[in-house]
């Protein structure tokens, strides 16, 4: 499936159910995917806003924000993620969201 189909289905799927967690998280890799960072950022930043639980869009939101040269953002998204880690009792997301955090302080 090419690319454009793939986003144009997930939109689709996302009209029909716009407050599904992992369509909107499917959607923010998508446009990632296609170098559309401001829409990924939108859809990742939409996720923490309503769904903080959602612990595994933190990782891949601060990812984002570090390619986009935004550290201070990535590390504070990487602290919240830890929490809700904490909160949640996810301790492989956690070690993911600590390790990355540790990366981007070393730097």
């Amino acid at each position: 499936m090419n690319d454009s189909l793939r986003l144009q289905q997930l939109l689709q799927f996302h009209s029909e159910s716009p407050n599904d967690a992992f369509l909107l998280f499917a959607l923010g890799k998508e446009y990632e995917k296609l170098g559309n960072t401001e829409m990924a950022l939108d859809f990742y930043q939409k996720i923490v806003a309503t769904m903080p639980d959602y612990v595994g869009v933190y990782y891949h939101l601060g990812k984002l924000l570090e390619k986009t040269e935004h550290p201070a953002k990535a590390i504070e998204a990487y602290k919240s993620g830890m929490a809700i880690a904490q909160k949640i009792g996810d301790r492989h997301a956690l070690s993911e969201l600590a390790e990355a955090k540790l990366e981007l302080d070393d730097e």
